[in-house]
């Protein structure tokens, strides 16, 4: 394979991903309020950093986008115009099957390749270990393409655009729609004040992972990623619709990802500290709409 590996955004996953032989781009680098950490970004995966999407695609043969959900079509109809003919566009962001199809509309109209990339486990602690799940009519050439790469997991799952983005979509419902439940019982018994009983009995149901450890986990992830997961929680939503399902909890957890990411408090470590940020961070925003 010849031709530069170029990521389009640069978060979690483009970080686990990279080699210090690749590109990147990311729009934070554009803003004066975020440029400086995404500089660092780079350096810090030895990657060249681009100032700009056409600098990043000039002469690229393969592109990972990894954008934040909101982002992956406005991402693939820029940057369509600005492939190398014959370019592939892994799309390996979380976002609904008509979604992935109107991406993979811009980019095969512009003389690009388009593969439908599932991620199938958070990028850390995997890096390239991370299974992977890839459709699309150019699915063998995109899996060929991550496997030079180093990505080591990766399966061709068939021709159709959207197939694996139903996989993880819809797999989200169960693994966010857990995470959201989670902040609503733990909280609830927080607040009561019965949090080691009502984990006790949790753990007496459920002995595969113990409860206080899997509440932790789960508040991880909400206070890191509740707002991007929110986002492509939205895309679940419009998955569903688009199968004539409405999505009434999906639309709850929606609100609690994106609740609980809003607060930007970073992760503190163990259970109970995070409980205790949680609160007064919470107990701050009602007091400013109080005041409001």
């Amino acid at each position: 394979m010849t031709g530069a590996i170029t990521f389009i955004g640069f978060g979690e996953a483009g970080g686990a991903f990279a080699r210090p032989s690749d590109r990147a781009f990311d729009r934070k680098t554009t803003h004066p309020s975020t440029r400086a950490a995404k500089l660092a970004d780079y350096e810090a995966a030895g990657v060249e950093g681009c100032e700009t999407a056409r600098a990043a695609l000039t002469g690229a043969a393969v592109v990972l986008s990894l954008v934040t959900a909101d982002q992956a079509l406005e991402a693939a109809r820029t940057g369509a115009a600005l492939l190398e003919p014959g370019a592939l566009w892994l799309d390996m962001n979380s976002v609904a099957p008509s979604t992935k199809r109107a991406a993979a509309e811009a980019i095969e109209a512009a003389g690009g390749r388009y593969a439908d990339v599932a991620v199938m486990a958070p990028a850390h602690p995997a890096r390239r270990a991370v299974p992977l799940l890839v459709a699309g009519p150019h699915a063998a050439d995109a899996a060929a393409a991550l496997a030079a790469i180093g990505f080591a997991r990766i399966e061709v799952a068939g021709p159709n655009i959207g197939d694996v983005a139903a996989v993880k979509m819809i797999r989200s419902v169960m693994v966010k729609g857990i995470e959201a439940l989670t902040a609503e019982c733990i909280l609830a018994a927080n607040r009561a004040g019965v949090t080691d009983a009502v984990i006790a009995s949790l753990d007496a149901s459920t002995k595969a992972r113990g409860w206080g450890e899997r509440a932790d986990y789960n508040f991880d992830r909400m206070l890191a990623h509740g707002t991007r997961r929110a986002a492509e929680m939205e895309e679940v939503a419009r998955t569903l619709e688009d199968l004539g399902i409405a999505p009434a909890m999906t639309r709850a957890t929606i609100a609690r990802q994106r609740e609980l990411g809003a607060l930007g408090m970073g992760v503190p470590d163990g259970l109970t500290a995070k409980l205790a940020r949680i609160e007064d961070g919470l107990a701050a925003r009602r007091s400013g709409e109080e005041a409001a």
